[in-house]
């Protein structure tokens, strides 16, 4: 059987599981499309929080960007780890004791103000389209190389199936929808690492095989022979950065606290029955996560090998690779080659294909391909490279659903029921949910046909803005009692509009700008968002210091959710 048949075969046939589940598990209250009736088990929360959580950007574009970066890359993999523990251990467990449905909800509530729910309103939803925006995409980028379509035809039946179960199911059907994409991501992901990492090194398990010497009898480690190659072909040590300590760590932290903002990862943990199984929930869910993230710079490392050799030829010692025969090229690169992702420029004529980080180099890679196309580069079979897809996809959608669902609350819960059209009943309430999430789905759909960077860059903009909208309201909401409206909300508009200008001006409004010397102590615009997260903090506090405190009656609500007795039954409502 072909490789298309094959993938349309076994993605059809997570699509169908999808969609029956979707129908299994339609919403039909408000409380089951926003918090899938806060009855969730905690290990398929924690399931479907790992799947949530884990996008098109971990699945399909983390391991690219450690491949191609190296060193530089593993602040993807720190931040992102770090920020989950980070949300289950500081706010999980205090957000679902409050018992609100969204984080709109919890600021509207916790600062008094309407205003403050208006402007958080606006925030989750410009973050969850910046964040849908990469998930569409990788949606795209699957489809187009897998089904042979080009990549909006992809977006849009990525599109056809998010709306489906999201506008179905809500909150429900995505729960248990994401359950079993998470199953199948999983196993996607470590089945061909575990592959490559037998034939590479021997080693069964992949994080093992990072580390081990290569099974062709030299004795050469497997980071040492990929610093070697890259070293030759002009590239910095693999195993060594080139990124500003101060940058990496602004980046880092960045990823850090946005996790802990991100408004489709919190309202997870509403939707379990009591506080303590929100707990258990994110302990599960940091378990499934681990299984990915521990796998991902192996699965970094092969590929980068696998890749230079196959497109420069295997290396002898004590000679140089001089590149493959454009005519004797390797199946994988003709295959990606159509899908525009990969290209071949002959800039000496003579035939050959050669990659390096000079100006020799005649070979552009996309490194969204990494994940996605390390099956083929390593000769697995093609069941293998299918079921890839298949996770690629999952991982995908499992996010934007999510996300989506974010947009569509925000609107028709946090705006119009607690704001606007605070008398509509819940049926009528239900119905705005679905019209939001539908409008939500073509406008993320739009930004995944003209996505505004790739895959991990878009996802690490989010971050950014969550960082410096969020995570401060957040953390002065529960640990700051006296915290007033003005303050949160003097806080959440200095730092959204500061971290958004700074990445709009050196992404798209001067690009050539942007490099280190021009950028603010030297922090690079995926990093901005922890210099917006201390702007937030400065500016509601100094404006909190010429306001009044909180009332006394939030004072006490603020007190009530930082202790645990008596919080087993808090109800979301």
């Amino acid at each position: 059987m072909d490789l298309k048949t094959l993938t349309m075969l076994i993605v059809g046939a997570s699509f169908v599981l999808y969609f029956a589940i979707a129908i299994w598990a339609r919403a039909g209250s408000t409380q089951e499309f926003y918090v899938a009736g806060g009855g969730v088990h905690p290990i398929a929360n924690g399931m479907a929080t790992a799947a949530d959580w884990m996008s098109a950007a971990s699945f399909i574009s983390m391991a690219g960007l450690i491949s191609f970066m190296g060193y530089d890359g593993t602040v993807y993999l720190l931040g992102w780890t770090g920020g989950y523990v980070l949300l289950a251990l500081c706010l999980a467990p205090y957000l679902r004791k409050f018992g609100k449905f969204t984080v709109p909800d919890f600021i509207g509530d916790r600062y008094y103000s309407q205003t403050a729910r208006t402007v958080a309103v606006v925030c989750a939803i410009f973050v969850s389209f910046t964040y849908v925006a990469g998930q569409m995409r990788g949606v795209g980028v699957v489809f187009s190389r897998f089904l042979e379509v080009d990549i909006t035809t992809g977006v849009i039946i990525g599109m056809g199936v998010v709306f489906f179960y999201t506008v179905l199911g809500g909150m429900k059907g995505i729960t248990y929808t994401q359950v079993a994409q998470y199953c199948v991501l999983i196993f996607a992901y470590t089945v061909p690492a575990v592959f490559i990492s037998m034939m590479m090194t021997g080693h069964v398990l992949p994080q093992t095989g990072f580390g081990a010497t290569l099974s062709d009898g030299s004795g050469v480690y497997l980071l040492d022979k990929l610093d070697g190659l890259v070293m030759e072909l002009g590239f910095h040590e693999y195993t060594s950065g080139s990124k500003g300590m101060f940058d990496v760590f602004c980046i880092t932290a960045a990823l850090m606290v946005g996790t802990a903002g991100l408004p489709h990862v919190i309202v997870r943990f509403f939707t379990v029955p009591k506080v303590r199984d929100a707990r258990k929930s994110a302990g599960w869910a940091l378990l499934f996560i681990a299984l990915l993230y521990t796998t991902a710079p192996s699965i970094a490392a092969f590929a980068r090998v696998n890749m230079i050799e196959t497109i420069n030829g295997p290396t002898v010692a004590g000679q140089a690779a001089t590149g493959t025969p454009y005519s004797d090229a390797p199946t994988w690169i003709t295959n990606w080659e159509k899908t525009g992702l990969i290209g071949w420029e002959d800039k000496n004529a003579d035939g050959k294909m050669f990659y390096s980080g000079d100006e020799r180099n005649e070979v552009t890679i996309d490194r969204d391909i990494v994940v996605l196309a390390n099956p083929e580069i390593a000769d697995l079979p093609a069941w293998v490279i299918a079921l890839v897809a298949a996770g690629g996809v999952a991982a995908a959608l499992s996010t934007s659903a999510g996300l989506l669902l974010v947009i569509s609350t925000s609107v028709s819960h946090d705006l119009l029921k607690r704001n606007l059209m605070p008398n509509i009943t819940d049926k009528k309430e239900l119905f705005y949910a679905r019209l939001a999430a539908g409008v939500a789905i073509c406008i993320a759909g739009w930004f995944g046909i003209h996505p505004p960077g790739f895959v991990a860059q878009v996802v690490a903009f989010a971050f950014g803005l969550a960082a410096s909208s969020f995570f401060p309201a957040i953390i002065m909401g529960i640990f700051s009692k006296k915290m007033n409206s003005q303050g949160a909300i003097a806080g959440m508009l200095a730092g959204i509009i500061f971290t958004a200008a700074y990445i709009i001006y050196f992404k798209f409004v001067n690009p050539a700008a942007n490099v280190a010397d021009n950028w603010l102590l030297g922090v690079s615009p995926e990093g901005i968002g922890s210099i917006g997260m201390l702007l937030n903090f400065a500016v509601a506090l100094v404006v909190f210091k010429f306001t009044k405190p909180a009332p006394e009656e939030i004072q006490q609500l603020v007190e009530s959710i930082r202790y645990p007795r008596g919080a087993g039954e808090a109800q979301a409502h």
